[in-house]
């Protein structure tokens, strides 16, 4: 397993980071013969990959980020790296090395962008790594995640639970700013737009409150209310329109 990750020295008790701890605790201590899988889905932006660094901590799991141009080979090496394991020579020994492994220690296997996997035709290897093991498989993607799966019947007959991520709240604001806005703080009319103009995103409400704190730093305001932002200036994540007479 790789060091403790961390984001800033700190990973704040978001909603979304106790959604995916209560799931992975509820998958860990199932009552015998009830399935060991799961899914945590959601849009881009909304935590999901911050709550999977949390619960490898808490958990002390295996967490594993799919990309896109993996092949089953190396998604397998980059399970075994995660466990400090040297690959095996074929793909199929890996699979009983990473479910073994699992095994014995018990641990969860988290696996993050899992909708590389189902992409590539690639998700039945994770449920033979389940199958040979027991131990607890959280895969955790987009929206659609879900709906994707459907066509794994295998797969999906095998999920203990499927929880959505949420949207941000202004309680999720107000445990983000000692990270993003340290020195500075926020009225509740200002943290409330932040909310608001950031559409329940983790990723631009943590963007809005690090633009509106620099404002502020450079401005000499270590309190700010609304009147002290322009609105027109959050991070909205909408793109920009075309601009016109470009050299």
């Amino acid at each position: 397993m790789t060091e403790e990750r961390q984001l800033y020295n700190s990973v704040a008790p978001l909603r979304n980071v106790a959604a995916l701890v209560a799931l992975v605790d509820r998958v860990q201590n199932r009552a015998l013969g009830l399935p060991g899988m799961a899914c945590f889905y959601g849009p881009s932006g909304f935590g999901k990959s911050t709550a999977a660094v949390y619960a490898e901590n808490k958990f002390q799991a295996y967490q594993v980020q799919v990309k896109s141009a993996w092949s089953k080979k190396k998604f397998c090496e980059a399970t075994l790296g995660e466990m400090a394991l040297r690959p095996a020579r074929t793909i199929g020994d890996m699979v009983d090395q990473i479910a073994e492994h699992l095994a014995v220690t018990g641990a969860p296997l988290l696996i993050d962008e899992a909708d590389h996997l189902v992409a590539r035709n690639m998700i039945e290897i994770v449920r033979d790594i389940y199958e040979s093991s027991q131990a607890p498989v959280i895969l955790i993607g987009e929206e659609l995640l879900p709906q994707k799966l459907c066509e794994w019947e295998r797969v999906h007959g095998r999920m203990l639970d499927w929880v959505g991520a949420e949207p941000g709240t202004i309680d999720d604001v107000e445990k983000l700013m000692p990270i993003y806005a340290q020195g500075v703080t926020f009225d509740q009319s200002l943290c409330a737009a932040v909310l608001k103009h950031s559409h329940g995103s983790i990723r631009r409400i943590s963007v809005n409150i690090a633009k509106v704190a620099e404002h502020g730093r450079v401005n000499g305001l270590d309190a700010m209310t609304l009147n002290d932002w322009d609105a027109r200036r959050f991070f909205t994540g909408i793109a920009p329109a075309p601009r016109r007479n470009v050299a």
